[in-house]
């Protein structure tokens, strides 16, 4: 009964760790298109240069 219950509980860790995984490899490919989009389209400051797109 204990290696099916060890069994069990290593099925549903690697099942929650897959699952983490996959949604920040969404996160990280959102956060990849909004920074893309941030860098093309800042706005040119007075003297005709580019400014910065970050607050930093």
């Amino acid at each position: 009964m204990v290696p099916l219950l060890l069994v069990l509980l290593l099925a549903v860790i690697l099942f929650g760790i897959g699952f983490a995984v996959k949604v920040l490899w969404w996160v990280a490919l959102v956060v990849l298109v909004l920074w893309l989009l941030g860098f093309v389209m800042r706005s040119t400051t007075t003297g005709g240069g580019r400014g910065r797109w970050y607050r930093w």
